[in-house]
């Protein structure tokens, strides 16, 4: 089993930066792609980033140009700078874990970290 703990919510006025940090422990031999996945009140779980163990990336169009996914793989930890931070940013972000290197991992979850940007 895999267990996924995130690090570095909070609230940020509109512009400003957060990182984001999620570190894997338990059976991390297994782990591949990592990535984050984010929901607001009322709408879907999508994703935000992923990252493959190889270092292949795939983005929300949303978040092209603002948001940097990373990973260090000797620490089987995944990070999320967010740069330019607007109001609908807002939401619940998740981290997500998977054995195969996919763009949307979905196979070990994370508890959830709130991310509020103010206006």
């Amino acid at each position: 089993q895999v267990q996924l703990v995130e690090s570095g919510g909070g609230l940020v006025r509109a512009g400003g930066s957060l990182r984001l940090s999620c570190a894997a422990s338990g059976t991390i031999f297994s782990i591949n792609a990592m990535g984050w996945y984010r929901q607001a009140p009322g709408k879907q779980r999508e994703l935000v980033a992923a990252i493959t163990r190889g270092g292949s990336t795939n983005y929300a169009d949303s978040v092209k140009g603002r948001f940097t996914i990373s990973r260090d793989n000797a620490k089987i930890t995944v990070y999320l700078q967010m740069n330019s931070l607007k109001p609908e940013d807002t939401a619940v972000y998740y981290c997500a874990a998977d054995r195969r290197g996919v763009g949307f991992p979905r196979d070990y979850w994370g508890q959830g970290t709130q991310v509020t940007v103010s206006s």
